[in-house]
């Protein structure tokens, strides 16, 4: 592993409890790796520059920039390029689950404490709703509310079952400003289902982004011994023997992700499957590349 992996790496992080240090040491060591990196079109400036196009005023390109990458950028100002993003977080107890030493829930903590940081410091406002089966706490977008969006992540617990559908419809109802929202979730719920409450924060001019948290055993179901499994959420218990499912159980996983990723497709959402053992940078890196891809369209 190398040394910028080594301040992504989940499991390390899990023993970081102030959220600003972690969120500033994930931070920090995913833009040493990519400096380092071999990806082209991401930098760090996403939210300030954009490539020269044949008809922007000369006026406005970088010659700094231009130094440092052999490109022409235009500098874009503050009251052009700031966004609104709210990050939508679920707390449900099915987001409790770990097969592995972080569970769903500490591991989108982090990516959201991370991904705010590296929002803030861009310019942009930051907010947060933590949901289950409904809203339990809204900070709307502000540039002032980072401290705010640590200490309600702080607060946060993964607890009660979780209507995803209802609960974003929420979302959309309280994000009244066209923006960015966030959807960081196990997408415990029907896609179609989870596909018509997406729409309607499109509908209402949000650029939207939901990363999918799963966690290693949910794919692999790498169980053998007979055992009672019990539901996170509901509480209900089942004595299976897992040897006698997989097969069944993988297919239907492998169909589940698939509808999703076709729903949320035709939704025009960016879908990130994010496992909680992988290092958070995959996640960063999409999340770059949205709003680069997102600044190119203005």
């Amino acid at each position: 592993m190398s040394s910028h992996e080594t301040f992504l790496d989940p499991v390390l992080l899990a023993r970081i409890s102030d959220l600003p240090l972690l969120a500033r040491t994930v931070v920090d060591g995913f833009m040493h790796g990519l400096h380092r990196s071999a990806k082209k079109g991401l930098s760090l400036d996403f939210a300030e520059h954009r490539q020269y196009q044949p008809g922007d005023d000369l006026r406005r390109i970088d010659w700094k920039a231009y130094a440092r990458t052999d490109r022409f950028y235009v500098k874009e100002y503050e009251a052009d390029t700031n966004a609104g993003v709210l990050f939508a977080l679920d707390v449900s107890a099915s987001m409790d689950y770990a097969s592995g030493a972080v569970n769903k829930f500490a591991y989108a903590r982090m990516l959201v404490a991370a991904l705010a940081w590296l929002t803030q410091r861009q310019g942009d406002r930051v907010g947060l709703a933590t949901f289950s089966d409904r809203l339990i706490e809204v900070i709307p977008p502000s540039t002032r509310h980072l401290q705010l969006l640590f200490h309600a992540l702080g607060r946060a617990k993964p607890t009660g079952e979780g209507k995803l559908p209802l609960a974003i419809d929420r979302v959309a109802d309280v994000a009244t400003r066209p923006g960015i929202v966030v959807l960081v979730t196990d997408c415990y719920d029907e896609p179609a289902a989870l596909g018509r409450s997406v729409d309607a924060l499109r509908a209402r001019g949000h650029d939207v982004l939901l990363f999918h948290l799963l966690d290693s055993a949910e794919e692999d179901f790498p169980f053998d011994a007979a055992a009672v499994f019990e539901d996170g959420e509901s509480g209900l218990r089942l004595p299976l023997r897992p040897e006698d499912l997989k097969e069944r159980y993988q297919t239907m996983w492998r169909g589940h992700r698939a509808a999703l990723e076709k729903r949320f497709a035709a939704a025009g959402v960016d879908y990130i499957a994010v496992r909680t053992d992988a290092p958070l940078d995959r996640a960063l890196y999409a999340y770059l590349d949205h709003r680069l891809s997102r600044s190119r369209v203005r």
